[in-house]
């Protein structure tokens, strides 16, 4: 596999002991096309020929000139891609890379070469037009969504991505709502028009019904398909031309000219009606613009100014009223300067998105880690994005969650796999931090413990209106990230005893990285089980044991998640009398459960308490007893899986006065385990979404071994020649699912899945599932 490493200009090659010293190259894949004197409007947007730009040349502008953003989409619908071409007409690498061929900037770890897939999210820096944009590309695959969250929370807008051919597909809906979630305001880039059965109307058809936004059409494509060859700027009516003279041309060139009516009358007319309709649609949205042009232009639309448009567009994609719909091909390299023209236009800079907290800390320092990567010389790398104050290299951070004081030792700048060390980071920038060992995923940054107190009095006082006490610093953490669940587990083995060590410092590296990755040992066995999102996640973790950390692991067959859950009420009485040394421990408990009704899944029991026991507990028992029935519902009686949906009562409690809160909480975890065990349990499994795209001729032989496995057909959709089957099935019945449809579609079909609740097993399939767990069957 031809591979290549970015080159850096000379200089800092050799001003930096970061850069690495093994350069691969490939053959070049363009021809530079000079630009001629005669044809002033052919427009040339990146470097000199040869030339590429030194991360160290990276401006670092006023906080209004920064954009963090985002890359988020459907797998496979051309995000690293996009990312690739950003980075090569901003000047920042010299050729252009292929996700085939596994040579792009973002996509660096081997087994993301391998499969053609982004796994990590990767963060780049570079300058456009005098703005500075952190980038971020995130993962499409269902199993690394996590990835997706942790990066939407940092940034201030986001590129959603669609293939022009499919327009809205099952994780474009679950980023969406994700970026939905955090507030971002987007622009969606329907790419891929160049594509087979590309359709424009349909792509914005499908944002409008399945997304329920309203898309402003600020682009019309001129062809479609094999004959997409340009797009029309329906602001100032003006039409950007890619002429390529070979297969090889890097689009850096282009013809950008007015559109005249003589020019394609139909065409004329079509951009006309469209920037009519974006006109009113935006007067709809935004006061100001609509008095503008209720009032001085309500004769005549076309004497609006172009900038007066995109200000008011620029103000009604902040306010998330609206998004932005742009089209190109990134692939075939057209439409990717527009696009980047649109990022510093319509999305936001830091200062102007809106965060509760900043007033408490003024000044100083307030930051979020959102992301750890381990490297073998220099340790974790943990990424974070500064809110207010600044960081220097060499000085001492205080940890909110983690309650201590650390110290970094360098700052760098990362682009992708490459980082260059800098002086200070400023507001609103994202960057790498060396000699972080504690912090993780979701940790709230500070300059000092004194920073952070200063700052919830601040707070107390404004929730209050009178100071708070030191105890109130647990409210200025930063909203974290969540975490979903995990659905598969399997055991996992070193090859010897003597490896154990080893594995578990890797387990504990990679966790610390990837915090949807759970890693627990069985009470029973001894086993080390590793608990993750789907069969690819823990495929790709066992491939980097083996290729990071050089241990040959052995996997055991993968399991499902199951969860448990009672059927009835039920009440229990437990007395623990024990004596220890001189102490006799002495506590009766008594436990009323009861199962939770409503629509959605509460993983923790929720805990109540009779009148008589509330009166007289005092906090340090209360906090007993919830860690005792808190930690029996870790496994449930019958198969050990976590129990959910459960309202516990607490009806008396008797305890000695010397007892012990370890006792207290021994006896009310094993009252709760008698009460669970009376009320009688149900078995929960996991229920997934699919999706599935099919051909007609194939559609049939799908739904048949859909009907086989349990599954529930809930839609079956147009998607232009295809159909697409949206289904409820078990998790059980998904394992080697691909493999199967393949074989039924020729290879034709695809499909995604995605976690949608638990739902009760019924009484055949729970006994099956008990024989089965038993080694009976």
């Amino acid at each position: 596999m031809l591979r290549t490493m970015r080159k850096f200009s000379v200089n800092a090659l050799k001003s930096s002991r970061l850069c690495k010293e093994h350069v691969h190259f490939r053959k070049t894949k363009f021809r530079v096309i000079s630009v001629t004197q005669q044809n002033c409007s052919l427009q040339n947007y990146s470097t000199p020929p040869g030339d590429v730009k030194s991360l160290r040349s990276v401006i670092n502008p006023d906080i209004s000139r920064i954009r963090n953003i985002g890359i988020m989409a459907h797998i496979d619908a051309g995000k690293t891609t996009t990312t690739e071409r950003m980075l090569y007409y901003s000047g920042y690498i010299r050729t252009l890379g292929d996700v085939d061929d596994g040579d792009t900037v973002t996509d660096f770890m081997v087994q993301e070469r391998e499969r053609g897939i982004t796994i990590q999210s990767a963060a780049v820096t570079f300058d456009w037009k005098d703005y500075r944009i952190n980038l971020i590309d995130t993962p499409g695959h269902v199993d690394f969504t996590v990835e997706v969250e942790r990066c939407l929370r940092v940034l201030d807008g986001a590129v959603a991505v669609f293939d022009a051919s499919a327009g809205v597909e099952a994780q474009t809906l679950t980023v969406w709502r994700q970026a939905d979630k955090h507030q971002i305001p987007r622009i969606c880039f329907l790419n891929k028009m160049d594509k087979n059965r590309a359709s424009f109307t349909y792509a914005v058809e499908s944002i409008k019904q399945k997304l329920k936004t309203k898309p402003l059409l600020l682009q019309l494509p001129i062809g479609e398909a094999k004959t997409f060859r340009g797009l029309v700027d329906v602001v100032t009516k003006e039409q950007i031309i890619w002429k390529p003279t070979s297969d090889l041309d890097d689009g850096k060139n282009f013809e950008q000219k007015p559109l005249l009516e003589a020019d394609d009358p139909s065409l004329f007319q079509e951009v006309q009606d469209a920037r009519n309709a974006l006109i009113e649609q935006v007067a709809d949205l935004d006061d100001e613009f609509a008095e503008l042009v209720l009032g001085e232009y309500s004769e005549n639309f076309d004497l609006i100014p172009a900038d007066k448009l995109q200000s008011a567009i620029r103000r009604v994609t902040l306010a998330q009223k609206a998004t932005p719909v742009l089209c190109g091909s990134a692939l075939k390299n057209k439409g990717v300067q527009p696009l980047l023209d649109a990022v510093i236009m319509y999305l936001p800079a830091p200062n102007e998105r809106s965060y509760e907290f900043l007033q408490w800390y003024k000044d100083d320092l307030c930051a979020l880690a959102f992301k750890v990567l381990h490297d073998k010389c220099r340790g974790p790398l943990v990424f974070i994005r500064v809110y207010s104050g600044s960081l220097k290299p060499q000085s001492a951070v205080y940890n909110i969650n983690k309650s201590c004081t650390e110290r970094m030792s360098r700052l760098l700048l990362p682009f992708a796999d490459q980082q260059i060390e800098i002086p200070s980071l400023m507001p609103g920038n994202i960057a790498l931090t060396v000699g972080l060992k504690q912090s993780a995923t979701g940790d709230t940054i500070v300059s000092s413990k004194a920073s952070a107190v200063a700052a919830a009095r601040r707070a107390g006082r404004d929730a209050a209106g009178e100071k708070s006490s030191t105890s109130d610093v647990g409210s200025l953490l930063l909203a974290g990230v969540e975490i979903p669940d995990p659905v598969f587990f399997c055991t996992i083995e070193p090859p010897s005893m003597a490896k154990q060590q080893d594995l578990d410092n890797a387990l504990s590296c990679l966790q610390r990285e990837d915090p949807s990755l759970k890693v627990k040992l069985d009470p029973d066995t001894g086993q080390t089980i590793l608990c993750g999102m789907g069969e690819l996640h823990i495929e790709i973790i066992h491939d980097r044991i083996k290729r990071e950390y050089g241990i040959e692991t052995y996997l055991g067959p993968l399991q499902i998640a199951y969860r448990e859950t009672i059927l009835n009420a039920a009440q229990a009485t437990d007395t623990l009398d024990k004596t220890v040394g001189d102490k006799r421990h002495f506590v009766t408990a008594e436990l009323e459960v009861r199962p939770r009704l409503g629509e959605r899944a509460v993983t923790k029991p929720v805990i109540e308490y009779a009148a008589s026991v509330i009166e007289a507990l005092p906090k340090e028992l209360q906090e007993a007893i919830e860690n005792g029935i808190t930690n029996s519902c870790i496994q449930g009686p019958l198969l050990g899986f976590p129990v959910q949906d459960i309202d516990v009562t607490v009806q008396s409690l008797t305890v000695h006065p010397d007892t012990s809160h370890t006792m207290i909480s021994a006896c009310v975890s094993r009252c709760m385990q008698k009460a669970l065990k009376k009320a009688g349990i149900q078995i929960l499994e996991p229920l997934m979404n699919l999706e599935i795209t099919v051909s007609e001729d194939h559609l049939s032989a799908a739904l048949a071994d859909l009907a086989q496995r349990r599954g529930s057909i809930q839609e079956i959709q147009s998607r232009q020649d295809n159909r697409v089957v949206v289904a409820a099935v078990p998790l059980a019945e998904t394992m080697g699912y691909s493999t199967v449809l393949r074989s039924l579609t020729s290879g034709s079909a695809t499909f995604t899945l995605e976690l949608a609740s638990y739902q009760a097993l019924n009484s055949q399939e729970q006994s099956a599932l008990l024989q089965r767990r038993m080694g009976l069957v």
